[in-house]
């Protein structure tokens, strides 16, 4: 899941469970708190064992690095 796409999925969920409420709460209050679950919810995903697909991807290049240089010093 993006970065993005986890952002808007908690947005998502923060404007539906506040509903009625929203009304009455400053603008803003919904990104403040967005900002501050954020990287909670992230860290009990990853505890699940699911990774963001950024973090995904940047492991996915070091392996295909490392591979790159076993290929190259075992044709040397």
């Amino acid at each position: 899941m993006s970065d993005k796409d986890l952002a808007e999925a908690l947005r998502h969920i923060i404007e539906k469970e506040l509903g009625k409420f929203s009304k009455l709460l400053p603008k803003d209050i919904l990104s403040r708190i967005e900002k501050n679950i954020s990287p909670e919810i992230e860290n009990i995903i990853e505890q699940g064992g699911y990774i963001k697909k950024s973090k995904y991807k940047n492991l996915e290049k070091i392996i295909n690095d490392l591979e790159e240089r076993i290929n190259d010093l075992e044709n040397n």
